[in-house]
């Protein structure tokens, strides 16, 4: 029996929370064991400060470490479990709210598959701790976004954001606009059981499971969002990073790829790993400078003294000596 897990980020027991729990539904009756979080409800994640110190430990053999104590382990630890996870979110800005760019940030490098598969063949290599092999398993996600009026056209990129670090599987990829009342839309509540049977389903063959929604532009992971180069008809996949050239065919926007560039999708192992190679120059270089660069030395030391951080404990202080001087 599959595990799905089903995810909000909307307000509790709003629009966000029936969606997914008719998805849930859906997922249930095609013989899903389920689960529901409201990543608002008792939940505190805080977030990302770029330290990579998770990475690090990863690569050094000591297993996954973060250095913010918060509930974004108990989080992750769901989402590892299950077979599949359908996740809803309210569309703020056009995009996902913060809680989930946060999520994505915590995932951070340490989650990426190819770090994962480089950590794993340099633990075995060093006798290190092994990589958990929850982190490496398949597993297959679909998102749903409410929003009360016509904005949205970036969420479903940050959605998919959210599964590109992992390589999750993307089954569905939805966005339900002017939506304040999508109880009473008899329509989108048929599309959400929908998608929580498509991901069921996905979840008991995830070798074989394909993607379900519309044909986006990118042939590849189905987007429409993509930066064209200004003057050229040279167009970047805001989500994949596939490069190719924009022409227009039979009244439609078509993206013409090379075939070498499937090979450096983010969301392919061969792109993964051609990330993390570039990743690891860079961390390296840097290593290199901290060590042995007086000049690298020198300019970190100017920022770093030029202008102090405020915070409201220090100001509050500041405010309680003036009023003692009064």
């Amino acid at each position: 029996m599959a595990k799905v897990l089903g995810i909000s980020s909307g307000t509790l027991n709003g629009s966000n929370d029936a969606m997914c729990k008719e998805a849930l539904m859906g997922a249930k009756e095609a013989g899903a064991e389920i689960e529901f979080i409201n990543l608002h409800h008792n939940i505190t994640i805080k977030s990302c400060t770029g330290c990579i110190a998770c990475v690090k430990a990863m690569m050094g053999g000591k297993g996954r470490i973060c250095v913010q104590k918060d509930d974004f382990l108990w989080v992750l630890n769901k989402m590892l479990d299950a077979d599949g996870i359908i996740m809803t979110s309210p569309i703020f800005e056009n995009g996902v709210p913060g809680i989930i760019h946060t999520i994505c940030d915590r995932f951070g490098p340490s989650m990426d598959r190819g770090n994962l598969m480089i950590a794993d063949e340099l633990n075995k290599k060093n006798g290190g701790k092994g990589i958990d092999p929850r982190f490496m398993k398949d597993k297959v996600i679909s998102f749903m976004a409410v929003g009360g009026s016509d904005w949205g056209s970036l969420v479903q990129m940050d959605h998919g954001m959210l599964a590109m670090s992992p390589m999750w599987k993307v089954i569905d990829n939805d966005k339900f606009q002017w939506s304040k009342t999508i109880l009473m839309d008899d329509e989108a509540l048929a599309r959400a059981h929908q998608i929580g049977i498509n991901l069921a389903k996905a979840a008991e063959d995830i070798p074989n499971a394909k993607w379900q929604g519309p044909e986006g532009v990118c042939p590849h992971c189905h987007m429409n969002n993509f930066y064209i180069e200004p003057g050229t008809t040279h167009a970047i996949c805001g989500l994949c990073g596939m490069e190719g050239e924009l022409e227009v065919r039979d009244g439609k926007i078509v993206i013409n790829y090379p075939e070498e560039q499937y090979a450096l999708a983010h969301d392919t192992i061969s792109g993964k790993m051609k990330h993390g190679e570039d990743i690891q120059y860079n961390e390296g270089r840097l290593d290199e400078l901290k060590k042995n660069s007086d000049e690298f030395k020198t300019r970190k030391a100017k920022y770093r003294d030029f202008i102090k951080p405020i915070y409201p404990a220090m100001e509050s202080a500041e405010t309680e000596k003036e009023l003692v001087k009064a």
